[in-house]
Formats: C-alpha cells, structure tokens, sequence
C-alpha cells in the first residue's frame, strides 16, 4: 500500500535537519586515470556523500526526515513514576566506569563489522567502492543480525542520473580479536523494517543476549557499539533519550528508542546495550544538521524478533497484503471534491486482496476493521496487526452510498 503524495512535511523541516546512515563509505580506483577518477569520486561524495552517510550504504540517505515526537504513555510512566522520589546521592565516576568496562567486555564479542563491496557505473566507465557497517551475532553458529541498508546497496541517484551503484558483490565480516575475514552471505532481507540477517560459516561464537525492549526507561545508561568509521570494536556511552520515537525516514516510519550515545558512520547495524550488557537495539538512524547533536536511533530489540525468525526462516518477512494505492482525503480535500474523509483509493492491484474484496478506484475506505481511517498509515497499522488468512470487515463510501466488505489478507508478493 502506498500513500501517493509529496512529504512536504519533510521537505520544510526545520534547520536543514536531516536523518544520516550510519555507514562509512570509501571509494577506491578500478581502471581510471587519476585526472578522471578523483574528481568523479569528489563529485559523489560532494552530492551528499554518495552510498552513503550514517545509514545508506548505498544509496544518499541524508535526506529530511520527519519526527513526530509521539510517545506512548510508557514513557510517560518512565519518566513520573520516580517524580518526587529524585535520588540526590552522588554517583561515583569508578562505579559508572566500572559499568561501562564490564558492559564492553561482556557485549563486543558478540559485535562484527562489516564490509560489502559493490560497483558505480557512470559514464566515465566502472568503479569499485566499499562501504562498512556493523552487526549483531545472534547464534553461534554464525547468524547476523543488520540493517537492512547496511547490505542492499542497490540505488540510482534519483537527482542526478550520472551514477547508480550495483547490488552488493561481496560481503565481509570481522569477528571480535580474530584476525580473519570472514566472508558473508545474505540469509534474508526487509527493506520495511531496515532489518536483514547474514551469515558466516563459522561455529562456536558469542551470541548476544537481548533485553525486553519495552522496558526501557528513559534516562538509563545505554552503549552503543559498532564499527564507526571503520574502527572497530568502538564503544561510546550516553543515556536513553526518549522511548517509542515515531521517526519517518524514506517513506518508512519507525518506533524508535532515542539516545545520545554518539552514532557515527559505520555505527548502523550495531548494538545499543543497557548496564547489564543486553541488547535493546539496533542502531540505525541519526539527526544530523545545524545545531543538532547527539540524537540518535535504534530500533527496539522487540520489534526484530519475529522479523529476524521469518529472514531465517523463509528468507523473506511474510506480510499481509491489501493491494491499493490510497490518498489521505482530509475534511478540506473532501470537501472540495464533495466526497467524505477517508482514504481515497487510487488504484487497485489485479488479483490482490482489495479487488477480491470488491474494492474499487474512486472509493473513499472510512472504516477498516471496525476501526475509523483517515490515512494509509493507519490502515498499514491494522493491517500490520492481522496475519495472512485473516477476514476484517471494511466500510466505503461509493456514489453517495455506504457499503461494508470483507477482506481477507493475502500475502504481499
């Protein structure tokens, strides 16, 4: 399902802020002159860190992004239910060190770097390129938990058409004080929820251990780990900034856990870990602009579960499929064109659960579920709630009348 408008909300965010991919990307000569290659190369970097930035190997991931700053209740409670209660006894700096060196110890054997190399053709021929990353061993033998971004590096500058970077060709990992390289193959890829798992033919490995997510707090000590820039086994300290953040980037909205942890290139597919050393999340996005410092992303630890099971499982995340392209009818919009709120529907997909159900192009859906709608977010939301099989009821408005179907989820192709 696709909501088929223009994200002014982004484009007029504030302060130039923009959301970044944590990977760093270097590029290296294949078959050029350096008169041509180097100031091609500068050109890519130079629009925006070309495959690059915090989060896009390979694509130019510092576009705006929207924050809505919307919190569940849950962090209200986290952050009133001690109010009153404010313990004024000093910290002790070698107890907080003492902390940090035990949480380090214990998480980064459990943290790879990683490394994929792909191509960038333009008209000036082929280049090679790499890009880094890092990741999350989940198995001992030899299961990786990433960002999806961090290893699918297919794009094409949408701007400027002069380059457009291939798919990865290969993939490398660094295992915690091992000398060796590894190399990686791709188990299974989601672009949705920027998740994707690799793996290694290696045995007897550190798996991570995870927290329970939705505990959270904010204010916690949190370390994020990774491979920024290239460096690895890096740590840096901070706190949690605020739960269940709804962050919008690339048309994908995320429920994220902030923090202040600094999150540099390289970080994206790394671990944010709490004082006991469990993961809480991945890292996976930053803030970056004018005047902004230190806010970074990480996706729940929760939230990877049945996603990472479904990668490993059938290389794939199995999703209920609706099969419309819809637009938001807000009362002005409705108004205008005398119809209602609700989501209009654009276009119907051939064979798809919407058109089995009897929806048409020109219907406006004000009830999915039983539940009011006024956007295709929100009907992705319920949608998201249900599994292939399942029958909900709809209600829409069709030449001046109101009519109730039922829609039976298939599977998204």
């Amino acid at each position: 399902m696709e909501e088929n408008e223009n994200n002014t909300n982004n484009s007029n965010t504030s302060n130039n802020t923009t959301f970044k991919s944590v990977n760093n990307v270097t590029k290296q000569k294949v078959g050029f002159t350096k008169g041509v290659l180097i100031p091609f190369l500068s050109g890519i970097v130079g629009a925006s860190l070309v495959v690059g930035g915090v989060f896009g190997v390979t694509e130019v991931r510092t576009k705006l992004m929207e924050i809505t700053g919307k919190n569940t209740s849950a962090q209200s409670q986290s952050t009133t239910q001690n109010q009153g209660q404010v313990n004024a006894t000093a910290v002790s700096l070698t107890e907080y060190s003492d902390t940090a060196i035990g949480v380090a110890a214990k998480v980064l054997p459990s943290i790879v770097g990683i490394e994929i190399e792909y191509n960038v053709n333009s008209i000036f021929g082929t280049s090679k390129a790499t890009a880094s990353g890092s990741g999350i061993i989940i198995s001992e033998d030899g299961y990786i938990l990433t960002n999806n971004h961090v290893v699918s590096s297919e794009t094409t500058n949408s701007q400027n058409s002069f380059y457009q970077v291939s798919t990865a060709t290969k993939i490398k990992v660094k295992l915690y004080n091992d000398d060796n390289i590894y190399e990686a193959q791709i188990v299974g890829t989601d672009d949705e929820t920027d998740l994707a798992v690799i793996k290694i033919e290696k045995t007897g490995l550190t798996a991570a251990e995870f927290a329970d997510s939705s505990t959270v707090q904010v204010g916690e000590f949190a370390m994020a780990i990774g491979n920024p820039l290239g460096l690895s086994t890096s740590v840096t300290c901070g706190i949690v900034s605020a739960v269940n953040v709804e962050v919008t980037a690339d048309n994908q909205t995320y429920h994220a856990i902030q923090t202040d942890a600094a999150i540099n290139s390289g970080n994206s597919g790394g671990a944010l870990v709490n004082s006991q050393g469990q993961v809480i999340g991945i890292n996976t996005l930053k803030l970056a602009g004018e005047g902004v410092e230190g806010i970074g992303f990480a996706i729940p630890i929760n939230d990877t579960l049945d996603v990472t099971s479904q990668l490993i499982e059938h290389k794939k995340v199995l999703r209920p499929y609706v099969g419309i392209t819809g637009r938001t009818l807000d009362e002005n919009t409705a108004k205008q064109y005398n119809l209602i709120v609700g989501v209009y529907v654009q276009s119907v997909d051939d064979f798809s659960a919407a058109q089995l159900a009897g929806i048409q192009a020109g219907d406006v859906i004000t009830e999915f579920d039983g539940k009011s709608v006024k956007t295709v977010d929100e009907i992705t939301e319920i949608k998201n709630e249900h599994n292939i099989g399942d029958t909900v009821t709809l209600k829409i408005y069709r030449n001046g009348e109101y009519k109730d179907l039922e829609l039976t989820f298939r599977e998204e192709p």
